[in-house]
């Protein structure tokens, strides 16, 4: 789970007009990769700007729904500790089981309470993490694509009734890419999308599946933006929703915490 959120800003000279005499200047339009940071640079504002890009930490509690044909299941209640970059533990407690879920950089584990089991995760599952950060907005805002991915500008796109998104695109070096929605007027995050390949369970075979994480909520907390409804959507149908109770900024976090436990008895 993925849940949350360079102040170097794109300088655009608008004229020069010449004491020499000159007839007349021409103010030059931003290319696409220039506009694109311009509007990166502006979500960032929106969130926060130094305050949002000096979050080192943040704990989240709340509710995790799962959707099944457009119906919701029951919540089940969730605590997200998240030290960035790469390193996230979440606990889902409810109906009686609880669950843990910890990746730190190129490993993890999982713990199932009912189920009795503590395991390492598989590269799969590992994999499917590293995914999610690729695809989750603190990607974008905090510029750790850049080694491995080009930012482009898209456009505009409709949004609702009078309103247009600002869209961009990292395309990653194997041609993986996620498109991002600002709203135009104020540059506050909507969405983000992207397409993956999944193999159908009953014909075996390969098929592109649309995923889209829609942010909502957003509340100041000491003086970041943070999103405390985000719903996920695939290929057009809600599959979950996030909706925090709390969140907290640069709180310590033992590393205790993201270190498998030598046995299920010291879980904690």
């Amino acid at each position: 789970m993925k849940i949350l959120f360079k102040l170097a800003s794109s300088i655009v000279f608008v004229f020069c007009i010449s004491v020499m005499g000159a007839a007349q200047s021409a103010s030059p339009s931003p290319t696409p990769d220039d506009k694109a940071e311009q509007v990166v640079q502006k979500a960032i504002q929106a969130v926060g700007g130094p305050a949002y890009l000096g979050v080192q930490t943040s704990v989240g509690r709340g509710f995790f729904t799962e959707y099944r044909e457009g119906r919701s299941g029951v919540p089940v209640r969730f605590l997200d500790y998240i030290a960035y970059p790469d390193r996230e533990r979440t606990e889902f407690s409810g109906s009686g089981n609880r669950t843990i879920q910890t990746n730190d950089r190129d490993q993890g584990w999982l713990f199932d309470a009912a189920a009795m089991t503590l395991k390492d995760q598989t590269p799969m599952q590992v994999a499917e993490f590293k995914s999610g950060m690729r695809t989750g907005l603190e990607n974008l805002l905090r510029g750790w694509w850049r080694k491995d991915a080009k930012l482009s500008y898209v456009g505009r796109r409709e949004a609702s009734l009078g309103r247009r998104n600002e869209v961009v695109r990292l395309t990653y070096t194997d041609d993986f890419w996620v498109e991002y929605e600002f709203a135009a007027l104020d540059g506050m995050p909507a969405k983000a999308l992207y397409k993956r390949k999944q193999k159908n369970p009953d014909t075996e075979e390969m098929e592109e599946i649309s995923e889209e994480d829609r942010f909502f909520k957003p509340l100041a907390v000491s003086g970041v933006t943070a999103f405390f409804v985000i719903d996920h959507f695939r290929n057009g149908q809600q599959t979950w929703r996030i909706n925090y109770e709390t969140v907290e900024f640069n709180k310590p976090l033992a590393e205790s915490l993201f270190a498998k436990p030598a046995s299920i008895k010291a879980v904690k």
